[in-house]
This record gives structure tokens, C-alpha cells and sequence, in this order.
């Protein structure tokens, strides 16, 4: 895995962690390598499915030979035994809808940033204990940007990211940063199945150069 703070740095600078899982392999490929053209250094893979590991494989087999600079972790990393499949293929982070200790230990072990959802303080503060050093807030779009904006009174420092229908337009971003978040994650707003269906790459990149900007006026 690579450093924690290496892949955290590119997190916080991007301010976005797009996301998203499809059972084609090829389309898979040609999603990641539009976001890469597009401007964007790190990503998560959703093990979502059955082909979600070989997929992972062959996407990070492409990554490490055509896109420098590029971090690409694996999400939805609820267990101990998916927590060692994916580090062992190379996934540069960990992602989780969950605070598992184990898989939060394994990551810790390999140097590596794992991120864990929460939806309550209590969970905030297990994650912590587990050297969570950002932390998902999910799903976002249940919580909204005002939970934020009460718990990082209470968890001052705590680096926050919310994940769950974050929409492409300035307003919501807009609301996420101003509620003090370090980055949102963009899945299915961003990745539409519309884009992965009919192959809109074009568009695909477009959006993805929008959401990038949307971020960076947001946090001027």
C-alpha cells in the first residue's frame, strides 16, 4: 500500500474521491482512464459484485503501467478476509460503509489510510480509536451538511468526508465545505449509470472537469 499520509495529501488536494463499481471490465478500465485524463490522482473500486476483485485486478495492473501519480484504493471493505484480498492486489487505500477494527488494523499494520463510514458521534469516536484519519460520512444525503457541522465542533481536528448523494452542482458542494468537510465523494451523480451504460465517455470526462472545479470555488 502506499504511505497513509502520501494518498491522504492527494485526497485532501483533489477534494473530491470519486467511486463506483460496473460488472464490465472494459468499461471499468475506460471509466478510470477518462477520470485520469480528466484531472483526477485518486480513486476508489466498489466491491459491489462478484467480478469486483478480478476487475480491481486488472484495473490496478493498468493504472501502475499507464498512470503515474495515481492512487486507486478498493470500497465497500466490510470484512477481514476482503481487507487482504484487496491490499494484497495493490489497492492504495481501503475503503468501508463500516468501522470494522480488523480491517482498520490490517491497513494500519501495511502503512496504509483506511476509511471508515460513520453515521453517529459514537461511531466517530470508535473510528478514532482506530487511527481513522479521515473518516466517510455516510449516507450523506440522510445526514446532511448540518450533522457536520455539529460534530466537528465536538471532534475538533477530525478530517470528514461525505459520501451518499453529493450532487454535481455548486449549491450542495458548495454546503459540504462550508460545513467543514476535506473532500466529498461522487459516485453515482458523477459516474451516472446513463455514462457506464451507453459508454458516454465524453461526457463522462466533461463532468468530471465540472465536479473539479465545483470543488476548487467551493473551497475559495
Amino acid at each position: 500500500m502506499k504511505a497513509k499520509q502520501e494518498v491522504l495529501d492527494s485526497i485532501i488536494k483533489q477534494g473530491m474521491l470519486p467511486l463506483f463499481f460496473y460488472e464490465d471490465a472494459e468499461v471499468s478500465l475506460q471509466v478510470v482512464r477518462t477520470m485520469y485524463r480528466a484531472g483526477v490522482r485518486v480513486m476508489e473500486y466498489t466491491n459491489r459484485a462478484k467480478e469486483a476483485f478480478e476487475n480491481f485486478k486488472i484495473l490496478k495492473a493498468a493504472v501502475d503501467k499507464e498512470m503515474p501519480g495515481f492512487y486507486f484504493g478498493a470500497g465497500t471493505i466490510k470484512t477481514r478476509e476482503d481487507a487482504i484480498r484487496y491490499t494484497d492486489a495493490g489497492a492504495d487505500l481501503i475503503v468501508a460503509p463500516t468501522i470494522n477494527p480488523e480491517v482498520g488494523d490490517i491497513v494500519s499494520r501495511l502503512g496504509g489510510l483506511w476509511i471508515p463510514g460513520c453515521m453517529t458521534p459514537t461511531e466517530i469516536h470508535d473510528a478514532q480509536k482506530h487511527g481513522a484519519a479521515l473518516i466517510k460520512i455516510f449516507p450523506a444525503n440522510v445526514l446532511g451538511p448540518g450533522f457536520v457541522s455539529a460534530v466537528s465542533d465536538v471532534f475538533r481536528g477530525q478530517l470528514f468526508m461525505p459520501t451518499g448523494g453529493v450532487e454535481l452542482n455548486k449549491e450542495n458542494i458548495g454546503s459540504w465545505f462550508k460545513s467543514g468537510v476535506c473532500a466529498v465523494g461522487m459516485g453515482s451523480r458523477l459516474i451516472t449509470k446513463e455514462i457506464l451504460q451507453n459508454r458516454l465517455y465524453d461526457k463522462l470526462y466533461e463532468d468530471t472537469v465540472k465536479a473539479l472545479q465545483l470543488v476548487e470555488a467551493a473551497r475559495r
